[in-house]
């Protein structure tokens, strides 16, 4: 299956870059063992930043993010099979559940989840 892993990235940091980074580390961290179990994971800050640094963002929020951030993870949804959500507040991946609910798609709150649909 490719798999969005949604959870946390700018939510609950206070748009501090460090908070932001370690955020994206706990999404990156279900990557490998979704990886290794034959799955493509997805994180939409991974086309996402690219994106940004290159539309000219100087900050979380500025006009570039709300016009790259969940659309890209909006528009990564509809080529998926499933979504991954992982703990924490947040109100963007709150929103790709909805939408991968209203697409059809398998929602897996945690890796253990997936894997033991496997067996």
């Amino acid at each position: 299956m490719t798999i969005l892993i949604a959870g946390p990235y700018r939510s609950g940091t206070n748009d501090d870059p460090i908070l932001m980074e370690q955020n994206l580390s706990r999404l990156e961290a279900m990557a490998l063992p979704l990886f290794r179990a034959g799955h493509i994971p997805l994180i939409g800050e991974w086309l996402a930043l690219p994106l940004l640094k290159a539309a000219g963002s100087k900050k979380a929020g500025d006009v570039f993010y709300e016009e790259i951030s969940y659309p890209i993870a909006r528009r990564l949804l509809t080529k998926c099979d499933a979504v991954l959500r992982i703990g924490g507040a947040s109100k963007g991946a709150d929103g790709d559940v909805e939408l991968a609910k209203t697409l059809g798609l398998k929602v897996f709150y945690s890796l253990d989840d997936i894997l033991n649909s496997e067996s």
